[in-house]
């Protein structure tokens, strides 16, 4: 079974008489003192356990745990005379592993920034590299698209030249021949033809 201050409190020691031995008296303000001192690290070492489990789970750490407010009226009915250096060093370790525990938070933070600004800087620069390359992209297709509208238009414009040269020709064939028509009707007189069959 564990030890804990209640029991060092409750402790009772037999008194010896006529026997020499430690002063009851003594001893009580001793273990009063051990009580008081073990009550304290045992607060510290649940206000660290909280704060730690609350920095792993990425909360900012909590307030003060109460366990130092209720021992309070206890060690006020207490003696306390244990030195300044028993009391000291267990808040310098926690403070030490505070202090450590906000180094290792500051450096991931410090990381995760780093690597926040790397990844938005890489993806701004692929997005400049995509717009700039869709943009010449898009350039050389309408370079393209001009020149192939350039050559559809000029092909355009030889064709209607080649119709109306092709009209023209028609025309002055047709023509020609109705004239050669009119002057051999006229050259032959204006004898009826004889209807045959009729």
């Amino acid at each position: 079974m564990a030890l804990t201050p209640d029991d060092v409190v409750t402790k009772q020691f037999q008194h010896v008489r006529f026997k020499e031995g430690f002063d009851p008296d003594e001893v009580d303000d001793f273990l009063d003192e051990i009580v008081v001192e073990w009550r304290k690290t045992i607060a510290e070492n649940e206000e660290l356990k909280a704060k730690l489990a609350a920095l792993e789970s990425g909360e900012s750490a909590p307030a003060t745990v109460a366990a130092p407010v209720a021992e309070a009226p206890a060690a006020a009915s207490e003696p306390t005379s244990a030195p300044a250096a028993d009391a000291g060093s267990p808040s310098a370790a926690s403070a030490g592993i505070i202090e450590l525990a906000q180094r290792l938070h500051d450096e991931h933070v410090a990381e995760g920034r780093a690597k926040r600004d790397q990844l938005i800087s890489d993806a701004q620069a692929q997005a400049t590299s995509i717009v700039s390359e869709a943009e010449a992209r898009g350039r050389d297709e309408m370079a393209r698209l001009e020149k192939e509208r350039a050559t559809l238009e000029g092909r355009i414009s030889e064709l209607r030249q080649f119709e109306r040269d092709y009209r023209t020709q028609l025309r002055s064939y047709i023509e020609g021949h109705l004239r050669d028509l009119d002057a051999s009707s006229t050259a032959t007189g204006s004898a009826p033809v004889p209807a045959v069959g009729l």
